[in-house]
Formats: C-alpha cells, structure tokens, sequence
C-alpha cells in the first residue's frame, strides 16, 4: 500500500522535502491511505525540528521527548481526516502547538493543586537574561558619549 496519490492535484512544495523528492502533502496523504514508509519519511523530516520546537519551551528534555511523541501520535490517529488545505508543517506545529497548550494547562492545574510552583526556570526567560547581560557588557565597551547615547536610547524607548 505505498502509492503515492497521483491523480490529484499537487499541493504546493513544502520546504523540507530534499530526501525523497516527494512533497510532505503528499506523504501524508499516502500516509493517510496506508503507506507506512510514507509516516516513516515525514518522522525523520520532522522529529528533531518539533523536538526542537518543545525543547525551546519546556525546562526539561525528556519532557520534550514525550511531547514530541505524544504530537507524533496525535497525527497517526488525525491521519484519515488529512486534508492538504495548508503546508503539511503549518498542520504538524498546530498539532504540536495544542499539545503544548495542553501540557501548560496541566502543569498550572498541578502547580495549584499541589500549592507549589514548578521550581525548574523557564527557558525562555533564561535566554533575557543572557542577552540583556550581553548587551549589557558590549554597551561597557563603547565611549562614554556613546554609552550615554545609548542609555538615552533606551530610556526613550
């Protein structure tokens, strides 16, 4: 059962599509139909970009293993009701994007129930805070009627 759909109209090309040459649409579609190696190419496209995807939002990897996971399992059981109306990725980071919603809800629902807050620190809060020390440290370097511009700068702001 690994037929390409070739009838139908070609959706356009996504852009990660340089390892079989067949568009992500129309291996999900495939997919949608049957084709397991169809499920097998879109998972390596895709598996470390929504790992990734996770990673920059969840404190810790594992977490964003399983949510990897758990989005790759939500598009096996969606995969009957494909449609190609987006991009193929738009379609797979929606998925992700819920999972991840859902995982806050239950984390804040947790952290309120159990009358703590997660104590592991948000990383993208971690990312500020290291930016801010680098431009903090590059604005040291500049010549004080310089440094005074850019602090007036900013006040501005």
């Amino acid at each position: 059962m690994d037929e390409t759909p070739s009838s139908q109209t070609k959706p356009a090309r996504s852009g990660s599509s340089a390892g079989s040459g067949v568009c992500d649409e129309l291996l999900m579609l495939a997919f949608s139909k049957g084709s397991s190696d169809a499920f097998t190419e879109l998972f390596s496209r895709y598996k470390q970009p929504i790992y990734g995807f996770f990673r920059r939002r969840v404190a810790e990897s594992a977490q964003a293993e399983e949510l990897t996971q758990e989005t790759f399992y939500a598009l096996l059981r969606a995969a009957t009701r494909y449609q190609p109306r987006a991009l193929f990725r738009t379609y797979l980071y929606a998925i992700g994007f819920k999972i991840l919603r859902a995982y806050r809800r239950k984390a804040a629902f947790r952290a309120t129930f159990f009358g703590h807050r997660n104590s592991a620190p948000d990383p993208s809060k971690r990312d500020a805070t290291e930016s801010g020390l680098w431009v903090r440290r590059a604005v040291e370097k500049l010549e004080a009627l310089d440094r005074e511009s850019c602090s007036f700068a900013n006040l501005s702001n």
